[in-house]
C-alpha cells in the first residue's frame, strides 16, 4: 500500500508488525523495570532534599497562574457565547471525525491509503519514523493531536476582543502545551521510543532515570537538562582561545585586549560590549567562528567586556553602574592602554540596549569618546519585542523582583529555561526524548556549551531591564530616567550600523528596523540571514546564509524588504567597509601591556565562574 511522500509515510517500507512491539525477555524487563523506578527515586531525592533543607523555593506556580489567567480569558470569548461555543466544538469534532474515518479506511482490506487530515507543519522532525505512517495506531495517535493543536491554535487566532498582549500570551501557552503534549514525547504512544525500550528491555529507562537524577543534582534541586556533552570543552584550552591579556577589572567588568596580528592597526580601537545574560566568548568560540579573531585579521585593537557573573554582592548594581563600571571603565582603559580617545564600538543584544542608554547619556555629558556605533540584534524599541515579551506584565514582573530581592540576583537557570521555551521544540522536548528516554549522551556541541553555561543577573540590573524596556518601553520614548537624566536616542548623532538577523525570535528584525527612527543621526539597517545566534556569528569562510542592505529605514518593513538588495554570503567584510569608510588610518600594531600592567591572560577570571 503506497503513500504519499510528503504524508509521513514512506512506498518502500517494511510493514509493520506485532512482533517488534513485544517485550522478549519479560523477567530481564522486570528487572530493568525495577532499576528504572530505584533511578527515580534518586531523582526525586536530588529535588526533594535542598527544598527540606530550605535551599530551593519553588516559584513554579507563579508562571502556571499566568497561563491559567490568560486560558480563562480566551474561553470567556468562546463561552459567551453558546452558538459560538458550538461552533468551535463542531470544527473540533469534524476533525476528529476525519482522522476516525482514515482509520477506519487503512484497516479495510485492500483499501487506498487516504490522505492525512492534517499534515506536519514543513520542517517538523518530530514524525519522521516510517511507523507514524504506516501503522494505524500511530498513524490514528499523530493525526488526532495535530487535529487538536491545530484547532487549539485557531482559536487563539480567531478570538476577537483580546488584547495584543492576551493574545500573544495565549499563543506562546498553547504552542508550549501542544509541544509538551505531542505523542512522540512518550514511550507508549511513539513508535521509535517503543521499539527503542522493547529492544533493549528497558535498559534506555534505566540510562535515562540516572540521567535525570545527575541532571537535577547538577541544578542543585532544579533540572539542569544538558544539551550536549560539555566534558571535552574548556574556557580557554578550546573556547575562547584568542591570545590577549586582562588589562582592566572593576566589580562588574574585566576589560580584555586582544594580541595583534598585523603589523599595523586601525587607528581607532573597537570596544565590544556583549550581553550579560550570557558570555562574551560567543564571539570568540573557536579560532574558525571567531567574530573577535577575524576583527584582529582585519585591524582592529579589539577590546572586550567581560561581565561579572554576580552574586548578593552586585544586587544593587544597576544600568548606571555597568555604564560607568563597565562602558565607560572600558573606554578609560583603553585610552591608558592607547593614548586613543576616538574608538568605535560594538554592543550585542542587550548589551547593545546598554550602548544605546549609555550612548545617549555621554551625549548629555559631554563625552564623545564612541565615534560610531555598531549594533548586532539589538533593540531599543520594544514595541514587538518578540515571544520574551511573554513573560513580561506588572505582575510577572513583581513576582521575578520579589524572588530576586531574596538573594540579590536571578539565578542563571531562570533565563536559560526562558530562551529555551522560546524554542521549546527544538532546546527542549528533543533533550528529554533523547536523554531521559532513550537514555542517549548528547553529542559535544560548542555552541550549546556556550548556551548552558548561564549567568545570573544582578537584581537592579535585571529589574531596570525588564520595566525600563520591556514593560515601559522608556528608551525609544525618551523617557528613560538614567543618572540623573531623562535620555534620548535622539541625541546620538554618531553613524550607526544596525544589524538584525531575518529569523531572530529575541530581536525580531522588524523590531530591530522599527527601532532605527530613533537614532538621531544617519543609520544603516542591515539584516543578515539565518536568527540570533548564526545570523551574527556568520564568519564568511563559511560560505553561508547572504545579507540584505537598502534604504533608509523608514517606513514599511516589508517594502524595504522587497526593494533590498540580496547578497550571498556573510555581512562581515561589508561591516569593515563601513568601518574603513568612517575613518581608515593606520598606526603601529599595539601590543597589550605596553603602557600598562596585565591582570592576566585572556579570557580573564569572570568568564570562568559558573552557576
Amino acid at each position: 500500500m503506497s503513500k504519499k511522500p510528503d504524508s509521513g509515510k514512506t512506498e518502500d517500507a517494511e510493514p509493520s508488525t506485532v512482533e517488534q512491539y513485544l517485550v522478549k525477555d519479560p523477567e530481564r524487563f522486570a528487572l530493568n523495570m525495577a532499576r528504572m523506578v530505584e533511578q527515580a527515586g534518586k531523582a526525586a531525592s536530588a529535588w526533594a532534599e535542598p527544598r527540606e533543607r530550605g535551599e530551593v523555593r519553588d516559584h513554579v506556580a507563579e508562571p502556571v497562574v499566568d497561563m491559567v489567567k490568560t486560558f480563562s480569558k480566551l474561553s470567556e470569548y468562546w463561552l459567551a457565547d453558546p452558538q459560538r461555543a458550538l461552533e468551535a466544538q463542531t470544527r473540533l469534532f469534524a476533525g476528529y471525525m476525519t482522522v476516525w474515518a482514515n482509520a477506519i479506511q487503512r484497516v479495510s482490506p485492500n483499501a487506498e491509503g487516504p490522505d492525512d487530515a492534517v499534515k506536519p507543519e514543513r520542517g517538523d522532525k518530530r514524525f519522521q519514523d516510517p511507523e507514524w505512517g504506516r501503522n494505524a495506531f500511530f498513524d490514528f495517535l499523530k493525526q488526532a493531536y495535530l487535529v487538536t493543536s491545530r484547532w487549539a491554535s485557531e482559536l487563539v487566532d480567531h478570538a476577537e476582543g483580546l488584547d495584543e498582549h492576551t493574545r500573544h500570551k495565549a499563543s506562546f501557552y498553547v504552542k508550549q502545551v501542544s509541544n509538551a503534549i505531542s505523542p512522540s514525547n512518550f514511550i507508549l504512544t511513539n513508535p521509535e521510543l517503543f521499539r527503542e525500550t522493547v529492544a533493549s528491555n528497558g535498559e534506555n529507562l534505566v540510562r535515562g532515570m540516572k540521567m535525570l537524577a545527575e541532571d537535577i543534582a547538577a541544578g542543585k534541586g532544579d533540572l539542569k537538562m544538558r544539551q550536549a556533552d560539555y566534558s571535552p570543552f574548556e574556557i580557554g584550552r578550546n573556547i575562547a582561545t584568542t591570545p590577549g591579556k586582562v588589562v582592566g577589572r572593576s566589580d562588574v567588568a574585566e576589560i580584555i585586549q586582544y594580541d595583534p596580528t598585523t603589523e599595523t592597526v586601525l587607528k581607532r580601537p573597537l570596544l565590544i560590549c556583549p550581553p550579560w545574560i550570557n558570555k562574551f566568548y560567543i564571539l570568540d568560540l573557536n579560532p574558525q567562528k571567531s567574530f573577535i579573531r577575524w576583527a584582529i585579521e582585519q585591524g582592529h585593537t579589539v577590546f572586550v567586556i567581560s561581565w561579572v557573573n554576580p552574586d548578593e554582592r552586585h544586587g544593587a548594581k544597576g544600568w548606571e553602574a555597568y555604564i560607568r563600571e563597565g562602558l565607560q571603565y572600558g573606554l578609560d582603559t583603553i585610552e591608558r592602554a592607547t593614548g586613543e580617545r576616538d574608538v568605535n564600538a560594538i554592543g550585542y543584544c542587550v548589551g547593545g540596549t546598554l550602548l544605546a542608554a549609555a550612548l545617549a547619556l555621554m551625549a548629555q555629558e559631554g563625552d564623545d569618546r564612541i565615534k560610531s556605533a555598531t549594533f548586532f540584534t539589538t533593540q531599543v524599541d520594544f514595541t514587538y519585542a518578540g515571544d520574551l515579551k511573554v513573560f513580561v506584565d506588572e505582575d510577572q514582573v513583581a513576582a521575578v523582583e520579589k524572588s530576586m530581592n531574596e538573594k540579590g540576583y536571578l539565578d542563571g537557570t531562570k533565563m536559560a529555561t526562558a530562551f529555551n521555551m522560546l524554542r521549546s521544540g527544538d532546546l527542549i522536548w528533543p533533550y528529554v526524548i533523547n536523554n531521559y528516554m532513550r537514555g542517549k549522551d548528547p553529542l559535544p556541541f560548542d555552541l550549546l556549551y556556550w548556551n548552558a553555561d548561564s549567568t545570573r543577573m544582578a537584581a537592579a540590573n535585571h529589574s531596570f531591564y525588564l520595566r525600563n524596556c520591556y514593560l515601559d518601553n522608556t528608551l525609544s520614548q525618551g523617557t528613560m530616567d538614567l543618572a540623573g537624566h531623562t535620555v534620548s536616542l535622539g541625541d546620538i548623532t554618531i553613524p550607526v550600523y544596525n544589524l538584525a538577523s531575518k529569523e531572530d525570535h529575541i530581536a525580531p528584525a522588524l523590531s530591530v528596523f522599527l527601532g532605527s527612527k530613533y537614532f538621531g543621526g544617519k543609520v544603516d539597517y542591515v539584516m543578515a540571514g539565518s536568527g540570533h545566534i548564526a545570523g551574527v556569528v556568520n564568519p564568511p569562510a563559511s560560505n553561508k546564509y547572504q545579507y540584505w542592505t537598502g534604504g533608509t529605514p523608514t517606513g514599511d518593513f516589508n517594502q524595504w524588504i522587497a526593494s533590498a538588495t540580496d547578497h550571498p554570503c556573510s555581512w562581515w567584510p561589508h561591516w569593515q567597509s563601513w568601518i574603513e569608510a568612517k575613518d581608515n588610518t593606520r598606526v603601529p600594531a599595539r601590543k597589550p601591556g605596553k603602557h600598562m600592567k596585565t591582570l592576566g591572560d585572556a579570557p580573564g577570571n569572570y568568564v570562568k565562574v559558573r552557576v
